[in-house]
């Protein structure tokens, strides 16, 4: 980082360093430097749209898809092959787009750099685009201008810069052009630097540049935004799931097609077996997956539009659902980021007020004119009256605020005497305040005191009067009437304490993660509830001074950490990412690193351009409630996306290893390609509507990811039992004819899945669980009426039905019913003897 280097370089090194002089580079070696190419841009990415594509293309589970549809097509099945092939060419499409606008995160840090800055040039001052800005420029400043690059201050006057862009701190930095003495670690501790991006709000001042573009502290930022690529929760659970789901089926069915021959020898058709084996591996996909995610991501996102929460990324609601951890940049999200006065100590506060608005910064009269956050605090305190009264007093004179002296002051001029305001530090005004003792000023200092443990800052204020215009020297400002104590807190947005403490319900860890100072980052873990003692706070320079395992052991352990610079958030998401899963909040350009890092990126309404660019979600109701309605919709929809792959894969699983194993055990096949095809079509019908489905309100009290061994070992368990009721029909019916045990399996398959939707949507019984919702319990309807129809219309000989008889009918319906029962009663044993990660639940023993 140059500007630690810079930092302590005197002006005549700096320049020396830079081949710059004091009166500013010569035009032609300015440009000369400029086509050299000194200056980094910071650059739009190229090409990055192909690259997108191909990490979208890499899913597994596309490429299970994409196979269904090849074997689809060569089974005949064309509609539905075109069907999955859509399903590929919409998710790949809409997931591209929205990555799309992610990754212009880092463009848009470009809009930061202002258009034009003020240099000087061989003596002259000119105004130039700020691209054209060279290491070596003169850059002069003055309030309102935003700086083009980063700079060493060689001369100020009363300068202040807004850095909350940079290191999130919500007050005005003082810079000096003095030569630092000791390194500066942190940002807010290089006084004598101005950094790319942040806004003079005081003062005037001139300095050398010395990083532009990427090389500045700003191209940091850029370059991690730029370097960073996300891999969502989502993404990584639905890859393991899909490389499981294939290798299961290509292991069985190449088990199944050789184990075949074996047994069956020369008598083997082997076009027949293949076209059986294809179809079957077709029947176990749960091709409608990508539709089901669909509907259930876009249903959840329409949810949170009512709530004023826009979703850039569907799949970030999923994601939201499965976050363990949330860390949030105070600024902005947890407080409103404006100072309030919070109290005065004063015996006429009123009188102390007004004389601390008449010292503002710039002239009090000009609302327009105001930036400090002192001065914009003082001006929403007061009543028009009281700002009119102040505005009466002419003001003559200012002296800026000065870091050494820790004070500003003015000059003002009354109906009939003169007046000298002075306000600052504490302990610098009460030193030239002629009417303090020990005890009054010990009884000052414990009040300030008290007021920075609630995160406070403190400006004194003190005034001078006299019969005739003085000199306004510093020795004017000394014997002063002391007129009070002024308290500025950070406001609290009003229902983040209630929405921490469904946080915690819920089981979502809340870290602060700011550039704010140690105090006022404590007081604000402490008043929110985050932390039981307001000095429990890690510092980025105390996490750098760390071995690499004690700095891992502060980051799980830790809640607040201030001072922390864009690369350190950066650096603690990825130390959290190793175990648990992060969403980060966040508005200012500092956080951008880690919006890009964090397996979901959340920003506030009024978040700078490239922290919108970088998030998922944007939030337009300034409120962390919205962020727990967002994290509650993902669980729903994880809730329901799980049903959907235990039941698919439950009633698959069971159909795919009672068929196999039929086969080698039957003259014929248990079920022709056709009849696997209608049944996997028909079955997946119903499971449409498990998006729209109610869950458990215990699925939403702590976060939730896929667990390939759970899901596995439950399939396995209800599998078994499917298997038992396949066997019983085909004990009745396979020696009555092919067609008739082929239309009663038909049967009870679709029947005994839709039993398994209602059975296995809920971890209560069927008669304690909340009721399903109308569009599951619709279309699960229509679907029972066309498949107990299908066998009586004209298509049952092309499907190879027959028309069932009473007693094919009674033994279907006793059947279903009785797996129902078996259902229910596996789930309860379930549920009582494996907890939901599939390992066995160790009973109390009851003495």
């Amino acid at each position: 980082m140059l500007w630690n280097k810079f930092s302590l370089e005197d002006t005549l090194g700096a320049l020396a360093l830079l081949q710059g002089s004091l009166s500013g580079l010569d035009p032609e070696e300015a440009e000369h430097r400029y086509q050299k190419g000194t200056r980094e841009h910071i650059k739009k990415q190229d090409g990055f749209l192909w690259k997108i594509i191909r990490r979208r293309a890499k899913s597994s589970f596309l490429y299970i898809l994409a196979v269904a549809a090849v074997l689809s097509f060569f089974l005949g099945q064309f509609i539905e092959a075109l069907l999955i092939l859509l399903f590929i060419a919409v998710n790949i499409t809409l997931e591209t787009y929205q990555e799309y606008h992610s990754e212009k995160a880092a463009q848009m840090l470009k809009r930061y750099l202002v258009t034009h800055s003020r240099v000087r040039r061989k003596g002259q001052v000119i105004s130039v685009e700020s691209d054209k800005i060279v290491v070596g420029d003169i850059v002069i400043l003055e309030v309102g201008d935003r700086l083009p690059a980063d700079i060493r201050f060689f001369s100020v006057n009363g300068l202040e810069i807004d850095e909350s862009i940079m290191t999130g701190e919500s007050m005005s930095v003082a810079k000096t052009n003095a030569l630092l003495q000791t390194p500066p670690v942190e940002m807010n501790e290089a006084k004598n630097i101005g950094f790319a991006g942040t806004v003079v709000t005081a003062g005037k001042g001139e300095g050398i540049v010395f990083a532009i573009g990427k090389e500045s502290a700003f191209g940091d930022i850029a370059t991690l935004s730029e370097e960073t690529e996300r891999v969502t929760p989502f993404e990584k659970e639905i890859a393991v799931f899909s490389k499981f789901i294939l290798k299961l089926v290509l292991f069985t069915l190449a088990l199944i097609f050789f184990v075949n021959i074996l047994i069956r020898g020369g008598e083997t058709n082997i076009v027949e077996l293949l076209i059986f084996s294809l179809a079957l591996a077709v029947s176990v996909i749960p091709e409608a997956l990508p539709v089901i995610i669909t509907v259930a991501l876009s249903r959840g996102s329409l949810r949170l539009a009512q709530k004023k929460v826009v979703v850039k990324r569907l799949s970030a609601i999923e994601d939201l659902g499965s976050i363990e951890v949330l860390c949030t940049d105070k600024t902005g999200t947890l407080t409103e980021n404006a100072l309030s006065v919070a109290n005065i100590k004063s015996d006429n506060s009123k009188e102390c007020i007004e004389a601390a608005f008449t010292a503002c910064l710039e002239n009090p009269t000009d609302r327009a004119s105001l930036h400090d956050a002192f001065d914009l605090a003082l001006f929403r305190t007061l009543t028009l009256d009281e700002r009119e009264e102040a505005g009466r007093l002419k003001r003559i004179d200012a002296m800026p605020f000065d870091p050494e002296q820790r004070k500003n002051s003015v000059l003002l001029e009354g109906a009939s005497q003169y007046k000298i305001v002075v306000r600052g530090a504490p302990e610098a005004v009460i030193a030239q305040s002629n009417d303090m003792d020990l005890y009054t000023t010990k009884a000052l200092m414990d009040w300030v005191a008290q007021a920075g443990k609630k995160g406070e800052r403190v400006l004194a204020v003190a005034e001078r009067t006299f019969s005739s215009r003085p000199t306004f020297h510093e020795y004017d400002q000394g014997q002063l009437r002391f007129l009070g104590l002024i308290s500025f807190s950070d406001t609290l947005k009003k229902d983040v304490k209630e929405t921490l403490k469904k946080a915690k319900r819920m089981n979502v860890q809340v870290k602060i993660l700011t550039g704010d100072s140690p105090e006022v980052s404590g007081a604000v873990g402490y008043a929110v509830g985050l932390i039981s003692d307001p000095t429990k706070v890690y510092t980025g320079k105390q996490l750098d001074e760390m071995s690499y395992e004690k700095k891992r052991e502060a980051i799980f352990e830790g809640v607040v950490f201030a001072r922390v610079s864009p690369r350190q958030k950066y650096e603690i998401i990825k130390v959290l990412q190793e175990k648990q899963e992060v969403g980060f909040l966040g508005e200012g350009i500092n956080d951008a690193p880690a919006l890009k890092l964090a397996n979901v990126a959340l920003v506030v309404q009024g978040a700078s351009d490239i922290a919108r660019e970088a998030a998922d979600i944007v939030l337009l109701r300034k409120s962390l409630e919205a962020v727990i309605d967002g994290i509650s919709e993902g669980r729903i929809i994880f809730g329901n996306i799980l049903k959907y792959l235990k039941v698919t894969l439950t009633a698959n699983f069971g159909n795919f290893y009672s068929v196999a194993l039929a086969s080698l055990l039957l003259p014929f096949l248990p079920l022709l390609p056709i009849q696997i095809l209608l049944l996997n079509l028909l079955s997946d019908f119903p499971m449409l509507a498990i998006a729209t489905d109610h869950i458990d309100d215990e699925e939403l009290e702590k976060p939730k990811n896929y667990q390939v061994h759970s899901i596995v070992l439950l399939a396995i368990l209800f599998g078994a039992v499917s298997s038992i009721f396949d066997f019983t029909l085909f004990s009745i019916f396979s020696k009555v004819s092919p067609e008739t045990m082929q239309t009663a399996w038909f049967l009870l398959s679709v029947i005994t899945e839709i039993v398994l939707i209602f059975s296995l949507r809920s971890r209560f019984s069927f008669f304690r669980a909340k009721r399903a919702s109308l569009p599951l319990i619709v279309l699960s309807g229509i679907i029972l009426v066309i498949v107990l129809a299908l066998p009586f219309t004209a298509l049952a000989p092309a499907l190879h039905f027959v028309r069932p008889d009473g007693f094919l009918i009674l033994v279907v319906a006793i059947l279903s019913v009785t797996y129902f029962l078996a259902t229910e009663a596996m789930k309860r044993f379930y549920y009582q003897h494996f907890n939901t990660l599939g390992f066995p639940v160790r009973k109390k023993r009851v003495a």
